[in-house]
């Protein structure tokens, strides 16, 4: 499977760009999965519901079915956080990941920049940021700067910086 992030600091459209590629790239024929980093504590389960009841009873792993979708909930409980290649080994065959967050980790990303953040570019200080989808220029960085909004060229770069 071939992998490719999208990286950048908060609310620099990361999501956004995100949900665009996705879609671009379903339409190409490619089969399309994600991951997504959160930093802070997060829970897809609601409270009240069964699958919440379950867990908060002590399963290990819960997982929920229906005839639309199924997922695997797996409790940590004290265990630290597994790393990206383990997430990944869990994961069912596509033609690409793509990876939001991350920033650390060895797979090639894009990085989203909105100007209005007032922060440098991560690309400065990551070598494995291979392009800004930015909504400026950068004459500063040596690296390719796509316009933030241009969803087909940003996804035309990374299928050709992963040769699919």
């Amino acid at each position: 499977m071939k992998l490719y992030g999208v990286t950048g600091w908060k609310n620099a459209g990361k999501t956004g760009l995100m949900e665009r590629l996705v879609a671009e790239f379903c339409t190409r024929g490619l089969s399309v999965s994600t991951i997504k980093h959160a930093h802070h504590s997060t829970d897809v389960d609601q409270p009240g519901r069964d699958s919440f009841r379950h867990r908060e009873a002590g399963a290990s792993e819960v997982m929920l079915a229906s005839p639309n979708r199924w997922a695997l909930m797996h409790e940590l409980r004290g265990q630290p956080e597994p790393p990206l290649a383990d997430l990944l080994a869990k994961m069912s065959p596509v033609d690409l990941i793509l990876i939001e967050g991350y920033k650390r980790e060895a797979h090639p990303k894009i990085e989203a920049y909105r100007h209005e953040n007032g922060k440098p570019p991560l690309a400065a200080e990551n070598a494995t940021v291979r392009a800004l989808a930015s909504n400026t220029a950068h004459a500063d960085l040596d690296l390719p700067v796509i316009d933030l909004d241009d969803t087909a060229a940003i996804a035309d770069f990374i299928a050709k910086d992963l040769g699919l």
